[in-house]
């Protein structure tokens, strides 16, 4: 099973509207299994500030977190969601081993 693959396992629970999971690590030099993007919409956000939305994603994740470089995590409540229904485009890698 892919590192990507294994992310989406783990975040299912809590993107239960919508998910999407982006391996991005061709945009950077650490690897082919480093970087990732997660776009979650759920219910379960509703209420709670950016902060608290990535702690329940870091939590979701456990022991993954560790074996990544990096998650850009994209939260929304179903609402949210349906105004924006895209998640911003992540930046070019600026180099500097990232």
């Amino acid at each position: 099973m892919s590192m990507q693959q294994r992310i989406e396992q783990q975040l299912a629970a809590l993107g239960d509207q919508h998910l999407e999971v982006h391996n991005e690590s061709h945009m950077h030099s650490r690897g082919q299994e480093s970087h990732y993007k997660a776009v979650l919409v759920s219910a379960q956000f509703a209420g709670l500030n950016s902060v608290k939305r990535h702690q329940k994603v870091y939590a979701t994740m456990g022991e993954l977190m560790g074996q990544i470089h990096a998650l850009a995590i994209h939260t929304y409540t179903p609402e949210e969601w349906a105004v924006v229904g895209v998640a911003p485009a992540s930046p070019v890698c600026a180099g500097g081993g990232h």
